[in-house]
Formats: structure tokens, C-alpha cells, sequence
């Protein structure tokens, strides 16, 4: 599209036409005063303070509502603009509270700034006070609406960005002001405490509530949110050199872009916790019932190398395990699987990814071709059709549910496919309500499959993409043509009339689906998987533009994990072991010899310490005894390790069974970088130093590797980062070209053509719905469907975000949910406490009946009380077949008969 010229202030410029004048000015560095604008949300013309003048006819015009025009010339700081400027600035503040003295939003109010530069002091107006209550009911946000000058920042924000409408106007005139239905407080409505509005707003009107510290931050400076696999980008105020607020840094190249979710907003004053490790712990007489005692830095890792050395020499490399974080950055667990592989011959490496699905991350990498490596999450907003399978991104990684609604706003159709209701059905085409069959097989893969037959039927396969790209297409359409329906729709739950609309809806479209950890946590994940990859490919979806494969990735750093070879199966970069020819290259590399065995995943480590051959275990920033299942069987499996080294932020229940505790540093006390769920690399600096003698994770494991005889220095962040570049082709960008990058995906076009049978990607083998055949007894003695949900509050196993004040204050119990109809059965009611019990374990915690709910299903809050839903299930492989998953199992429930003792 060409560009039209126009005349700002004397100065020629051009732009693209339709832009605003305001953008216009401000993308040739020409500054006009505005309050109501933002650059993420749509212009309001709201304040009146940007206004501008036409040189040609005297007309006052809004400027960030107003187009450009060809040859148009306007002067935006003329004698008649600036006093209409300082007028609306002197009623503004004729209305506004006398208390900036002791106003929360301190400097930073933009109203007291743009009084300062139109040079504003008294306004010589009759004061209008405008009185309204203050509201700080909750421990997130205080509203003190007296200050407000509504600009609407926030009420856009709301229904424009975070897309769920808690607030709006209500009342008209002077007592005009942004609240939620009925007048509510923000705890009582639909808020989900995301503090977009406290971030986008110009005054004091909306703060974030601070127990600990009031006023303007010393200094702020951007880092990446250290929670989910989103990577947010924040912006962290620092005051004493502690953290006191995070806010989202407002950059237009994120992937949040203004909005944060409750966690990254409030949750980050866990980093001041009490629990924080400020020093190196040591057993006092090496005894597993002595005390832990400080001790310096001094000496320590050499001991530690010492005695990991001395067990692999007695016992083997074998004897000795790594298991990593998916919350360190790239270049920790880059340097921590290269102790264990090259400096202690092990390949008994894994990282806390292995608890969501990483296996089934893998399985979509190799049945796809490594081309769904990238997948930005804006192009959700630009897809053709979305599927969303078994994912609740409300509550997991709510920006991501910010992306589809919008998405849905815009008329993209979004289908959703759970065996449970999810708030973001709320907002979907179509919610296909899927049948849950226990822990059996089969419902999402007949669901993928019986779309793709109906498909197919349509002739809505995309026939140019599968001749140039893919392999094994005619035995896929045999298989699919063979389906039966019927069997489909008794294994789905849903009727064919249901089915055949939606496929209507996907058909000739490309398809972007986002995949949760219903799947990804389950023994059926991997078949769900190949069957997605089928229709992707079917579709012509897979490396196209705003289509492909979405996984949730529950921790912030998961993939990046798995990138640097945080596995026992793999390499750096996603070699296998099993290549010869990858082993050698990091042998050379490594000046070492490396194994071809597998190593020992997670659960392996934990069967191999039941059984005493594993005698040396090294934890970095992971707390197994309370994110796995069984934690008095995991406590058992530790206790015999004969020497636990536990390296971590937090005194965890896990850091307290360890023999020596190393103190690393919180992703905001250091370097590094974190690679989210869309594969860009985001590199970030240190904001504050780590507490006390604590240190960066990547330097405690520096001078480990030197004590263990590591050739080269890595004395530097620097140094691992080019070791990083030089084995790892999918990081060659790593740094090279600012804080973000994106990991380099194959070649789509290996042959000049594309067509090189190599690159093809196969279609897998359609396998046949797995019907539900029911074990009559098990279901007698346990005849409910317990389902593992996420709520928005909590983190993971909430380690971290139970250790934030905020969180706890919140009051929240982790309600378990049961449907109505059950409720009525039992003769249960809200708030009851209730026993729920599996063949593995017990639970108690009090319940919330919902009407949304499917008879014979509960919904149990992860996190909550100790995460001790965990106990509700074995310790198993995930993702071995016939093994139950992770995220559901059969369990009954019964009241709990509250005692009275009298006095």
C-alpha cells in the first residue's frame, strides 16, 4: 500500500493512510499529550487533551481519532490548543483528591506530570470534590475512584484486551464512574484480578494494594515472567533492592503486550518470602536426623564434587542422577546436563517438563517433521478456525485465553472440546461436551479422527499440500473412509448432527489447535497427538501461516529445557542418544566420551533409589515431594539416596531432606534466558541481586563443573551462551539479534522443489476407537471421575505462588466441585467438608456444587492444601500404555461429620 504525505507542525512526513494523526506524529517522534490513549486498545478521544489544529481551517480536531489525509497540515501546539489544553487539565484537577503527597501511584500519576509541563499549579477553579468510598476488600487492587478521571483505560482494557467484561460504566454526569454489576466489589464479579486496569490506569485511581511498601519504585527494569510457558514480559519496580510491583512492560513486540494474568501481576512477592534460602545448608554431622546449619561458600562445591566423584567411582555413572529444572533459564540447563553427561558420564538427566507431557511434546515434534517448532501465539487472532482439546487457558495460561477470545470477538470460529465445562466455552462456536470414560482411552482421538473422516467426506482435505509435502495419504483416507460414526459417536458422547456442523465450520479452513494437559498428562496423549498431526497435515495446516499446533506449556521454561537436553534421550537440540554421528559431534565438543544408553526419567530415578542403586541425586529447582504423586513414597525414595544435593530458591519440603542445600537465584536475580511455548527465545538481565549469599543458578553450576574438571572457564554467562551457539543450531540466534529471538525450525523447502521424499512427512497408521469397556467392581467401589484442574492462582504444585502473600491472603480453599445433581443425591451443600478417596489415597476439603457439571465427575483443585490431590493417584510412567495418567482417576467421596467438643 503506498504512503500519503501530509504536514505536521511545518514538517513533512508520510504514513500509510488511515492511521491516526497521533500515531502519525508519534512514529516521526513528534509528541502530543494525551491521557485516554494507549497504544493496544482502540482510540476513545476520551480526555480531549490531544487535540491538534488544521492550519487550513481553523477546526480543532482529537487527534488519536482522527485520520490523516493527503496534504492535510495541522500544528499541535498552538496558543489556542494549549489553553484549551490546560483548562481540561485544570478542571481534571479541580475534581481530583488534594493527596498526591501520599498517593500510591506517586510520580508515575500522568495527570500530575501533564500538569507539570503545561505548568499547572493552582487552577483558581472552585473545588469539586467528588467523593467516593475506598475499596481495598481484596488483597490485590485498591480502588480509590475519587481520583478517577475516566479515561476508560481500564473498562477498555477489560472488554478490549483481557476480554471479560467485569467492569463498566454505570451511572451518568458527575457521579459517572467505571464499576462492576451491581456496584459489586471486584471480589464478588467476574474479575479475574489480572491488573491490566491498575496497569493501564493514568492516576491513583487504581493501585496494586502493598503491604510492604507504598509510593513510586526507585527503578524499574524488564524481565520475563518466571511462571508459565507464555513468557510474559514485565516490567519490575525495585525499591531497597527488593522487588515491590511487577506490571506488564507495555512493549508492542511481546507476547502479552499490555496484559499480565493474576499470577504475574500479584503473585511475584514471593520472591521476599521467608522462605527464601539466603545461605548454603549442610547436614551438621551428615546424619539424616541431624539439623541443617549454614555454612560458607568456601570449600563447598569442591566437597560436593568430591563426593559425586568418589559414588561414581565406587558404584558407577549410574549411580548418580541430574534432575533439572523447566524454571531455570537455557543456558542452566545446558550447563547442568553437560555435568552429568560429560564430567560424570550419566545420562540419568530429566527436568520438571516430564510432569506435564513432555513426552508427548516430544511425540508431535517427531511425528510432524520439527515444523510446528514455531507457532506465535498472535496468529491465533488471525486463524482460520481454532480446535481447543482438553486445555482450560482461562485458568492455566489466561493470555493465551486472551488471544482466542479476542480471536472469537473477531469472528474466528473457536471450537472447544473438553470432557468438562471451561469458561472459555463461554466464548466458543461450538463446545462439543465430550464423554469421560474413566481413565480409558479413545475420546479425543475418535473425536480428531471422526472430524477428519467427516472431512475427507467433504472433499476437505487440501490436496496440494499433501502431494508436496506429506506420505502415506491414501492408506490415512482408507482408514478414515472405513470409520464407523456410530462407534464414534458412543466413544465422543455426541451425536452426529453435532459433529457434522462442526465439521462444516472447519471445512476449507486452516487449522490452529491448542492442546492441554487433559492430553498431555494422559496415556492416550501420544495417539491423540499423531491423530492431530494427521488432520494437520490432512488440512494443509502444519507450517502454515496463523494455523499449526499449539501446545500449553504449563512452566516457563519447559521447552527450553528440553532444547539443552534436560532428557535422557536426548542431546542439546533434540539429538537423540541413538545418533552416532550427534554423539560425536558433542564428543569433540565435549573432549569426552559420551553413552548411547537412555538414561533414567524422572519415575526411573525414583524406582531406582527404592531400590538403592541410585546413590547420589542432584535437584535444581524442582520440589518433587510435592509435584509428584505419593509424597510419603517419594520421601521413602529419598531417604535412601546416600547423598541429595538440592539446589533451589525455596526452603521446599524437598530442600529439607537434602544432605547439602545450595541457594540459587529467582529468574529476576539473574541472566539468562527462557524459550516459551511459541519458541521465542527471550533473553532478560538480572533486576535486583539474589538475597543474602544466595547465587545465580548458572554460577553455582560454573564452579561446580571447574571443581569436576570442566577444560574450559564458564565464568561467564557469555561463555555458555557461545558453548550454547556452537553445538545447538536451533540457538544460532541465541543473543544475536536482542533480548528475543525465535529457535530455528528444518527447512520446509529441503529440495528446490519441496518435494524431496526425505522431508515428506508421513501420515501415521489410523488405529480404531478404544472403546470403554468398565471394570464393573472398580467402578462399584469407586464409581466418581476425579479430574485435576488448574485455577488461576496457583502455579504447578504452588511452591512458589503458596508462598506469596497476596495468594494467601486471597483466602481461597481449592474448593472441590461437584455436579448438582450428585449434590442432591448425597445430600450435600456448599461448603460441606468431604472425604474423597481413591485405592491410592485420601484427601479432605470442603465443596462448591455446580449446575455446569457432568453427573459422576469432580473437579479437584491443584495446589491447594500441599497439593495433596496428588496423593490421589500412583506413581506411574506417564505416557506407557495401559498406565493411568496424571490428571484423572476413580475415586468415591463422603461427608465428613464436623465434631463439636463442648468446653
Amino acid at each position: 500500500m503506498g504512503k500519503i504525505s501530509l504536514f505536521i507542525n511545518g514538517n513533512r512526513i508520510s504514513c500509510p493512510p488511515g492511521i491516526s494523526i497521533l500515531n502519525a506524529a508519534e512514529d516521526h517522534g513528534i509528541k502530543i499529550p494525551r491521557m485516554c490513549h494507549h497504544h493496544d486498545l482502540e482510540p476513545f478521544g476520551a480526555c480531549r487533551l490531544c487535540l491538534v489544529e488544521d492550519e487550513k481551517t481553523g477546526r480543532i480536531m482529537a487527534s488519536c481519532v482522527t485520520p490523516v489525509a493527503a496534504d492535510m497540515a495541522v500544528q499541535t501546539d498552538t496558543p489556542r490548543i494549549k489553553d484549551h489544553r490546560k483548562n481540561i487539565v485544570r478542571l481534571m484537577i479541580a475534581e481530583h483528591p488534594e493527596s498526591c503527597i501520599v498517593c500510591s501511584k506517586g510520580n508515575r500519576c500522568q495527570l500530575r506530570h501533564l500538569a507539570a509541563q503545561l505548568g499547572i499549579g493552582e487552577t483558581r477553579l472552585y473545588p469539586m470534590p467528588n467523593y467516593k468510598s475506598l475499596e481495598q476488600a481484596n488483597p490485590f487492587i485498591i480502588r480509590d475512584l475519587s481520583k478517577c478521571i475516566l479515561c476508560g483505560k481500564c473498562i477498555r482494557a477489560d472488554h478490549e484486551l483481557v476480554a471479560v467484561g467485569a467492569i463498566d460504566y454505570n451511572l451518568r454526569g458527575f457521579k459517572s464512574r467505571p464499576t462492576t454489576a451491581y456496584d459489586r466489589g471486584l471480589e464478588k464479579s467476574s474479575c479475574t484480578f489480572c491488573g491490566t486496569c491498575v496497569s493501564m490506569c493514568p492516576t491513583g485511581a487504581l493501585s496494586t494494594k502493598n503491604s510492604d511498601y507504598v509510593g513510586t519504585a526507585e527503578r524499574v527494569s524488564v524481565s520475563i515472567c518466571g511462571f508459565c510457558g507464555v513468557g510474559c514480559s514485565l516490567a519490575m519496580g525495585v525499591f531497597g533492592g527488593k522487588i515491590v510491583e511487577a506490571e506488564p512492560s507495555h512493549r508492542q513486540d511481546t507476547v502479552n503486550g499490555a496484559t499480565l494474568c493474576v499470577r504475574g501481576h500479584f503473585a511475584h512477592d514471593f520472591l521476599n518470602s521467608s522462605e527464601r534460602l539466603c545461605q548454603p545448608l549442610v547436614r551438621k554431622n551428615g546424619g539424616a536426623d541431624d539439623q541443617l546449619v549454614s555454612v560458607p561458600w568456601d570449600g563447598l562445591l569442591a566437597d560436593v564434587a568430591g563426593r559425586l566423584r568418589a559414588i561414581r567411582e565406587k558404584h558407577g555413572p549410574q549411580s548418580i542422577a541430574f534432575f533439572g529444572s523447566s524454571k531455570c533459564t537455557n543456558e542452566e540447563n545446558y550447563l547442568f546436563q553437560k555435568i552429568a553427561r560429560a564430567l560424570l558420564q550419566t545420562n540419568n538427566v530429566d527436568n520438571g517438563g516430564y510432569l506435564y507431557g513432555r513426552s508427548i511434546l516430544k511425540t508431535m515434534d517427531n511425528s510432524a517433521g520439527g515444523w510446528c517448532r514455531i507457532r506465535p501465539l498472535a496468529d491465533l487472532e488471525k486463524a482460520e478456525a481454532v480446535l481447543v482439546l482438553g486445555a482450560d487457558p482461562v485458568q492455566s495460561v489466561p493470555v493465551v485465553s486472551y488471544y482466542l477470545k479476542r480471536a472469537a470477538k473477531k469472528g474466528v470460529p473457536v471450537v472447544v472440546a473438553d470432557t468438562r465445562p471451561t469458561e472459555l466455552a463461554d466464548s466458543s462456536s461450538y463446545n462439543l461436551n465430550l464423554a469421560l470414560h474413566g481413565d480409558a482411552e479413545g475420546t479425543y482421538v475418535a473425536l480428531i479422527n471422526g472430524l477428519a473422516a467427516l472431512l475427507y467426506g467433504k472433499n476437505g482435505q487440501d490436496t496440494d499440500f499433501i502431494d508436496r509435502f506429506t506420505q502415506g495419504f491414501k492408506q490415512y483416507a482408507d482408514s478414515l473412509a472405513a470409520l464407523d460414526p456410530e462407534n464414534i459417536n458412543r466413544v465422543t458422547g455426541l451425536d452426529q448432527a453435532h459433529l457434522v456442523s462442526v465439521a462444516e465450520l472447519l471445512q476449507h479452513k486452516k487449522l490452529s489447535f491448542l492442546v492441554g494437559s487433559t492430553i498431555l498428562q494422559q496415556p492416550y496423549g501420544r495417539q491423540t497427538i499423531e491423530a492431530l498431526v494427521n488432520l494437520s497435515l490432512m488440512t494443509g495446516s502444519v507450517g502454515s501461516n496463523a494455523a499449526g499446533i499449539h501446545i500449553v506449556a504449563r512452566e516457563n521454561n519447559l521447552i527450553g529445557a528440553w532444547d539443552m537436553g534436560t532428557v535422557p534421550d536426548a542431546l542439546p537440540g533434540r539429538q537423540t542418544l541413538a545418533d552416532a554421528s550427534a554423539r560425536k559431534r558433542f564428543e569433540q565438543a565435549w573432549q569426552t566420551e559420551l553413552s548411547s544408553d537412555q538414561g533414567l526419567d524422572l519415575v526411573g530415578m525414583i524406582e531406582a533409589a527404592e531400590k538403592g542403586e541410585l546413590k547420589a541425586l542432584y535437584i535444581m529447582g524442582e520440589n518433587p515431594l510435592r509435584g509428584l504423586p505419593q509424597a510419603d513414597r517419594i520421601r521413602k525414595a529419598l531417604a535412601k539416596v546416600e547423598y541429595l544435593v538440592v539446589q533451589d530458591i525455596l526452603n521446599s519440603e524437598t530442600a529439607k531432606m537434602a544432605d547439602v542445600v545450595l541457594p540459587g537465584a529467582a529468574f529476576s536475580e539473574k541472566g539468562g534466558s527462557f524459550t516459551n511455548m511459541e519458541g521465542r527465545i527471550q533473553s532478560f538481565d538480572p533486576v535486583v541481586s539474589p538475597p543474602g549469599d544466595a547465587r545465580p543458578d548458572w554460577e553455582i553450576l560454573g564452579r561446580l563443573a571447574s571443581e569436576l574438571g570442566h577444560p574450559e572457564p564458564c565464568e561467564s554467562l557469555e561463555d555458555i551462551v557461545d558453548d550454547i551457539r556452537r553445538s545447538v543450531p536451533m540457538y544460532a540466534d541465541l543473543n544475536r539479534s536482542g533480548p528475543s529471538a525465535w529457535v530455528k525450525a528444518p527447512d520446509r523447502h529441503a529440495g528446490s522443489d519441496g518435494a524431496d521424499h526425505e522431508t515428506r512427512i508421513p501420515f501415521t497408521p489410523l488405529a480404531p476407537p478404544k472403546e470403554h469397556e468398565p471394570d464393573q467392581a472398580s467402578e462399584a467401589a469407586y464409581p466418581f471421575t476425579a479430574v485435576f484442574t488448574s485455577q488461576r492462582w496457583h502455579m504447578g504444585s504452588g511452591t512458589r505462588t503458596a508462598c506469596s502473600r497476596r495468594i494467601v491472603e486471597f483466602g481461597l480453599k481449592g474448593e472441590i466441585e461437584i455436579s448438582e445433581r450428585d449434590g442432591t443425591k448425597l445430600d450435600f451443600s456448599d461448603g460441606d467438608t468431604v472425604r474423597v478417596f481413591s485405592r491410592h489415597g485420601a484427601i479432605k476439603r470442603s465443596i462448591r456444587l455446580n449446575p455446569r457439571l457432568n453427573p459422576g465427575q469432580i473437579c479437584v483443585p491443584l495446589a491447594f492444601s500441599g497439593n495433596d490431590v496428588m496423593n490421589l493417584i500412583e506413581l506411574t510412567q506417564l505416557g506407557r500404555p495401559g498406565v493411568a495418567g496424571w490428571n484423572t482417576c476413580r475415586v468415591n467421596i463422603e461427608k465428613v461429620e464436623e465434631i463439636i467438643h463442648e468446653s
